[in-house]
């Protein structure tokens, strides 16, 4: 089958989700769309908009063909891309009953999964036998809310088989996106479960009353952090200066969008861990991701990793942002 006879769909009905639909619906039609209530689906189709999430975006219904059940989106999609949040990924998968094995499966997941403990490239090759060569990444910099504004914004889809997904681009590409190829899915995988953390970082440091001063300190040894922790699983050269890393690092770290760092925020200004999450609409990824990532890190790791160290502590063992934040201040530079 040639790449523009593919038919996509996706799996998904957040604000990146959304946002996918908005982009791929410039290039595609039909596509396929699974939304979890049936409620969701007769209100979009009625009202043509996502009543949840990006709900001033008008979406194209004739482009549209939307169901609440997971397997007929499967079934009828040549090309599936997750847009869950990594938390409920699992749970969603297990409802799929057909084959999707040799389906090309796209990732918009950015955290790990959380009843594996691995990247969901990881997770897809061990638990249902998906070759690697049938999976990519998409990943930012590139917040949902700009894309809802048609905002000048910049994707990197990466994968094992870079052939086989550049001929794919076309279905992302617009007056309004950008879009690049690369052969680092690991690094990227990591990346955007790490940028999470340390947009949470600068977040807490907000709300403490740390100025920008301290918070330009603290990202660029976010980077640094990170570029550590990223070779130390996979060692392939990779520019981590690259937008894909670097700039969706400083995007999620400083934008008015960037649920982790308004997560972050609150836990600096004195909220609790439960008081923060019910006060937000949507899951800040940062929260798990902190935990998992903290797990992964081998313990004699631990001095090289000491913002994800101070984040841990605050969220998970409930110490004072303040006293933390002080000491971590001593520590980067």
């Amino acid at each position: 089958m040639k790449s523009k006879d593919l038919k996509f769909g996706i799996i998904g009905s957040g604000s990146w989700g959304t946002a996918l639909i908005k982009i791929i619906s410039d290039n595609i039609n039909p596509i396929n769309w699974y939304i979890r209530k049936k409620e969701n689906v007769d209100f979009i189709k009625k009202n043509k908009h996502n009543k949840n999430y990006l709900s001033s975006v008008n979406l194209n219904i004739k482009k549209l063909n939307i169901s609440s059940d997971i397997n007929k989106v499967c079934e009828n999609s040549d090309v599936l891309i997750f847009a869950v949040p990594s938390k409920y990924i699992e749970s969603e998968l297990k409802k799929i009953e057909i084959d999707f094995s040799k389906k090309i499966i796209i990732s918009a997941i950015k955290g790990i999964v959380p009843e594996s403990n691995l990247l969901f490239s990881e997770h897809l090759e061990k638990h249902y036998k998906i070759s690697s060569s049938n999976i990519a990444m998409i990943s930012g910099p590139c917040h949902a809310e700009e894309v809802g504004m048609e905002k000048l914004s910049y994707l990197t889809m990466a994968s094992n088989n870079v052939k086989r997904f550049k001929n794919i681009t076309y279905a992302f590409r617009c007056k309004y996106i950008n879009i690049n190829i690369s052969d680092d899915i690991i690094g990227i995988e990591y990346s955007s479960m790490l940028k999470n953390i340390y947009a949470l970082a600068i977040g807490i440091s907000n709300g403490l009353g740390y100025g920008d001063n301290f918070q330009s300190v603290l990202m660029s040894n976010s980077i640094r952090e990170m570029k550590y922790f990223i070779s130390k699983r996979d060692r392939k050269d990779r520019q981590i200066n690259n937008s894909v890393y670097l700039g969706d690092l400083l995007v999620t770290g400083y934008s008015a969008f960037s649920r982790n760092r308004m997560f972050g925020n609150m836990i600096g200004k004195g909220y609790s861990v439960r008081a923060a999450q019910s006060e937000m609409k949507m899951v800040a990824e940062g929260y798990i991701a902190t935990k998992k990532a903290f797990q992964l890190n081998n313990k004699k790791d631990i001095a090289k990793t000491p913002i994800l160290n101070a984040v841990y502590k605050i969220l998970y063992e409930k110490k004072s942002s303040r006293k933390i934040f002080k000491q971590l201040s001593d520590i980067i530079n």
